[in-house]
């Protein structure tokens, strides 16, 4: 229990600082913590961030049960489970709709390595999950399609999904998918970006 808690707490700090750093509004968003006992410790839908406390943190299990909590869990918990039932090395999950990374998602356009950040934190270039309706099946499926190999995708005309080992490792990847997002947006603005060659992508990445 005391661990389901911290992770609890854990959540909650992220949450609020994911949306003090501009990456989610309003109530959008949503992150999570796969636990040792298979829980899904997620954030609760329609729930304000900076009013919420540990408390309002969800937990459910990978079928979407309530197991704790006095909300519904986030709309988008089939993604979350899709992502733990196929990708062994998620640990944890941030999803928001940052403004940059979510108008390249719009445009349906992924974003190549133009960041050494790129390569180093999301091991490549971000791909675009197609579009799906929210909280569907679907999302999942094609989330996890996009994320393979990679730290972070894009989802179609939605917003962007990251994944860790840990929630701070998730979170970071999302910060950078959208630093990543702005620079390029701004690239594109001014000139033609200069990608990272293959070779040197493919010495980072063995290093």
């Amino acid at each position: 229990m005391t661990v389901r808690n911290d992770f609890k707490r854990q959540v909650l700090t992220y949450a609020q600082k994911a949306y003090s750093q501009g990456l989610m509004a309003g109530t959008s968003g949503n992150l999570s913590v796969l636990a040792d006992d298979g829980s899904i410790v997620i954030t609760p839908s329609s729930v304000d961030y900076m009013t919420m406390t540990a408390d309002d943190v969800m937990v459910i299990d990978i079928n979407g049960t309530v197991i704790e909590g006095p909300h519904k869990p986030s709309s988008e918990w089939r993604m979350h489970a899709a992502i733990y039932r196929d990708m062994p090395e998620a640990r944890s999950v941030v999803h928001t709709h940052s403004p940059y990374a979510t108008a390249f998602a719009v445009n349906n356009e992924g974003i190549p390595p133009v960041l050494v950040e790129i390569v180093i934190f999301l091991h490549g270039d971000i791909r675009v999950a197609p579009v799906a309706a929210q909280g569907t099946a679907e999302v999942g499926i094609g989330v996890v399609e996009a994320l393979k190999g990679r730290g972070s995708c894009l989802m179609q005309n939605h917003g962007m999904v990251s994944i860790g080992k840990d929630l701070p490792e998730a979170f970071i990847r999302a910060v950078y998918t959208e630093d990543a997002a702005k620079i390029y947006h701004m690239a594109k603005a001014v000139g033609v970006p200069t990608l990272i060659p293959e070779a040197m992508i493919r010495e980072m990445l063995e290093r």
